[in-house]
């Protein structure tokens, strides 16, 4: 059997996505600033570089999907090996590894249900900060270099949550700063004060996600 532990890898893609990340939050707040400014053309290419690095995060993101499935298929196709292979250790990444984007996606799909379908994004950054309380790492408690106010857990989970509609278990309607769960009943959309999209999850696809979260 091939023994080796793909820590460093998954390590890379998790800072390497922390990067990107960090960097489009600099671009949107160059953006936000330039927009109240009254610099709209400043503000136009800001937000197109903006959308540049987000696809450039998507396609870093599909890249760690494809490793943990690759890793995933080496270890069942050489568990019936009889020798194992030992490769050489070089050694960790020192920066903390944060938490992985798909551990997310069970705890804000709990927190919709928990909350009755609807809620704006603070109470649901709460209710999944609740249920990972025991997961969570120290390095994912830092604030963010980009953004001092906000933990790094937080923008992960923001993340996470983008994830999710943009492949289905969660679909975006009117107001961003939302979630939204449908029941046979309908839902009680976010209050009038929520500006941005909100989002419903489709329960077919709730099992998916979750089995994702445990293998990412």
């Amino acid at each position: 059997m091939i023994e080796n532990d793909p820590t460093n890898v998954v390590a890379a893609f998790e800072i390497l996505l922390e990067e990107i990340e960090t960097e489009i939050e600099f671009v949107n707040r160059i953006g936000a600033r330039a927009f109240e400014a009254r610099d709209y053309e400043r503000a136009r290419e800001a937000l197109e570089r903006a959308a540049h690095l987000t696809a450039f995060r998507d396609k870093a993101d599909a890249l760690r999907r494809e490793w943990a499935a690759m890793t995933l298929q080496v270890r069942e196709d050489d568990a019936t090996a009889e020798a194992p292979i030992h490769r050489r250790d070089l050694g960790r990444l020192r920066r903390g590894l944060r938490t992985p984007e798909g551990v997310y996606y069970t705890p804000i799909l709990q927190t919709l249900v928990e909350l009755g379908g609807s809620a704006p994004i603070d109470r649901i950054l709460e209710g999944v900060g609740r249920r990972m309380k025991g997961i969570l790492r120290p390095v994912d408690l830092e604030p963010l270099a980009s953004a001092p106010d906000m933990p790094r857990w937080q923008n992960a989970a923001r993340w996470a949550r983008l994830a999710m509609v943009r492949e289905g278990s969660l679909k975006a309607t009117a107001h961003a700063d939302c979630g939204r769960l449908p029941t046979k009943a309908g839902v009680q959309p976010c209050g009038a004060r929520e500006t941005a999209r909100s989002h419903h999850v489709r329960p077919d696809r709730w099992l998916a996600f979750a089995r994702r979260g445990r293998s990412t």
